[in-house]
């Protein structure tokens, strides 16, 4: 097993420092890192903003950040011999947080933005295991660390689909934030006229706040175009399900992961994740929906969409496993929980449905 390293400059944005990251999707951005199935890999991240949100930040910035680089991500990571219609297998071996964090509400953004107008921020100090601020006197948040963003790049066929449906979804009133070379990284035209924003979550994951993908979880996401090209941020130190506010409390961090690819797995459209566990369930399988209808339609906020494409991921892993559809939608009716992972102002909501593992007896 080798060992790959992507190290960076926190002093510098990423825009400053372009060889080691990308805040758009694209499948012609260059990997930065080759890996064979097996080896581990490590990346720093910077956080969501891009460092915009420093210690020193007034709410003057908090009221108007520069969106445009949201959210500088570290990679891509090619791995050799996933194709297309694989499935890659992300295991987390790793966070290490930074010492600073912060939580920020931006007027305009968030679940409850037409009753939180104003701007807001948290700054915490991140140490021993907890989050304490100035800013929230008596409390204490006990870290979770998980990587918000974390995906692989779609290919070219779902590049156009995806810019299609959700400039529809503009077309409507929904928030989107469509292809732009401002703020682009990188800044070739190719990439930064067409290149998909960071926001929101998509087939081959990316921006999904899954506050479960902790150390130990192991992340399974289709392929779309050779290589995977995988790619990491947006880290945080810990988050309630559904980050109603828009932000968690961001920070930058290091990651380690370890890859493995599973051929021909072209049935699993959306993020899958497991984990193993010390708590009952010890063990859990987690299918995820979005706010996407099956015929491609983005339903802005529509959480009951997104439920349900949960539950019908669940009964078609289930399928997998033996049972019959109806026997799996009664396996979900009494053993399932969902549990909403992003609840935000974006065209798509995420629910992620969790199946305890040791229901299970042979």
């Amino acid at each position: 097993m080798a060992v790959h390293e992507i190290r960076i400059d926190r002093t510098l944005t990423l825009s400053e420092e372009p060889a080691t990251g990308h805040n758009r999707w694209h499948p012609d951005i260059r990997p930065i890192v080759r890996c064979e199935p097996g080896d581990e890999v490590v990346m720093e991240t910077r956080d969501a903003f891009d460092g915009q949100l420093g210690p020193d930040a007034t709410l003057k910035t908090v009221a108007a950040p520069d969106l445009d680089v949201v959210h500088p991500l570290t990679g891509p990571v090619y791995v050799h011999g996933a194709q297309p219609g694989d499935l890659l297998e992300i295991e987390i071996v790793e966070i290490v947080p930074d010492s600073y964090g912060y939580t920020v509400q931006v007027p305009g953004f968030g679940f409850l933005r037409d009753v939180f107008p104003e701007p807001f921020m948290v700054r915490w100090h991140l140490g021993d295991g907890f989050a304490m601020s100035p800013d929230l006197p008596g409390v204490r948040i006990p870290g979770a660390p998980f990587m918000g963003t974390i995906g692989l790049s779609p290919g070219h066929r779902s590049l156009g689909r995806i810019t299609a449906r959700e400039l529809a979804a503009l077309e409507r009133g929904g928030f989107v934030l469509p292809p732009s070379a401002d703020g682009s990284v990188p800044r070739d035209p190719a990439i930064a006229n067409h290149g998909l924003r960071t926001i929101p979550p998509r087939e081959q994951a990316g921006n999904v706040d899954i506050k479960q993908l902790v150390a130990g979880t192991r992340l399974f996401i289709p392929v779309d175009t050779p290589g995977a090209l995988f790619s990491a941020g947006d880290a945080h130190f810990a988050q309630g399900d559904g980050e109603a506010c828009g932000t968690a409390i961001e920070m930058a961090a290091t990651l380690r992961v370890r890859f493995a690819v599973h051929r021909n797995e072209a049935g699993v459209r959306e993020p899958h994740f497991s984990h193993v566990r010390d708590a009952p369930p010890r063990r859990y399988y987690a299918t995820t929906g979005m706010s996407v209808s099956r015929d491609g339609e983005v339903a802005a906020e529509d959480l009951t969409l997104a439920a349900r494409n949960a539950l019908l991921s669940m009964i078609d892993h289930l399928g997998t496993r033996g049972w019959s559809a109806q026997q799996a939608y009664a396996i979900c009716s009494v053993a399932v929980d969902l549990k909403v992972s992003q609840l935000v102002d974006v065209p798509s909501f995420l629910v992620s449905a969790f199946l305890p593992e040791d229901i299970f007896t042979t």
